[in-house]
């Protein structure tokens, strides 16, 4: 979610163009501030709400595509709650990530592994900021099935070029 449809790393005063501004404040959000601020020796401090660029074409484009959508965030059921609305997308599967996070090592983004167990040598997609080389790596080395991992700037979000790729790839599995 983070990078490819909220493009956190651009500019906070030049937010990419079709992206409106949303403030939210999920429960998870808020009990992670506040332990922050409470951290901080702030226990007073009001909790600020996140700050989330969305753009509204980017929920029918995804929904156009022929794949079987899943959240892959940690925003995991507050996705479907607070992003899915904006966005025009129905409420959808998503990945329930462990805690403690894995570390895999080896440079590997700690969601790679359990994205590929979520995929059961399903043929799938990914789209993330996060995404190098190393998880490339160990998908190929721990996944049977066809897979694509497409890295999305997350300065720019989601692009017209990430939405052909991921057709061509789906037309390519056929």
């Amino acid at each position: 979610m983070d990078g490819p449809l909220n493009p956190w790393a651009a500019k906070p005063y030049r937010r990419p163009e079709g992206y409106g501004t949303h403030r939210l404040m999920t429960p998870r959000w808020q009990a992670a501030e506040r332990r922050r601020l409470d951290e901080w020796g702030l226990p007073h401090k009001a909790v600020k709400p996140l700050r989330v660029w969305l753009n509204p074409a980017h929920g029918p484009a995804l929904a156009g595509l022929p794949f079987d959508l899943v959240w892959a965030t940690t925003w995991e059921e507050e996705a479907n709650a607070f992003l899915a609305p904006l966005l025009g997308l129905p409420s959808m599967p998503f990945i329930a990530w462990p805690d403690p996070r894995p570390e895999p090592g080896g440079g590997v983004f700690w969601k790679t592994p359990e994205i590929v167990a979520w995929a059961q040598d399903r043929p799938f997609a990914w789209i993330d900021d996060d995404i190098t080389e190393a998880d490339r790596a160990w998908v190929q080395a721990h996944h049977r099935g066809p897979a694509l991992l497409h890295y999305v700037d997350p300065k720019a979000g989601l692009t017209a070029h990430d939405f052909a790729r991921l057709a061509d790839w789906a037309g390519l599995m056929g």
